[in-house]
């Protein structure tokens, strides 16, 4: 099974989807947010997801902004239309300006793929702690 990644915005939200093992990440689109659901409604009935992780953007001091606040509202509108998947709000402090940084945007364009590559950022550190937890996991199991 997969795992997609959303970074959502006010304008856009960019998308990334991880490889059927859970081990990377990869950009793989950016859509307009209003049309959010529509894109999920594809491609969860296209793709074998079970969970999507969605960018929680907390303040550098770890507080909820108005931001925060919205995300977290729309989520939960997501979780009740979009059930039959795992919802996961995860820490994504820092991932748009490293995006930003990383492809140096100066167009538009750039600027909308740097939506897309966030959310893969967003998802790779998700996958990352989900494999640091393998070990631990498997201590218990013994």
């Amino acid at each position: 099974m997969k795992i997609l990644a959303l970074d959502i915005g006010d304008r856009w939200t960019g998308v990334a989807i991880s490889d059927a093992l859970g081990m990377f990440a990869r950009p793989l689109t950016t859509v307009e947010s209003h049309q959010l659901n529509t894109f999920l409604t594809t491609t969860l009935a296209q793709e074998p997801i079970n969970t999507v992780v969605v960018g929680y953007p907390k303040t550098l001091r770890g507080t909820e902004s108005e931001q925060t606040k919205k995300i977290v509202a729309f989520t939960e509108q997501l979780k009740k239309q979009f059930s039959s998947v795992a919802w996961v709000l995860w820490d994504e402090r820092l991932t748009s300006k490293q995006a930003e940084q990383l492809k140096r945007t100066k167009t538009k364009e750039e600027k909308q793929k740097s939506h897309a590559l966030a959310a893969a950022f967003i998802l790779q550190s998700y996958l990352d702690y989900l494999d640091m937890q393998k070990p631990n996991l498997q201590k218990l199991a013994d």
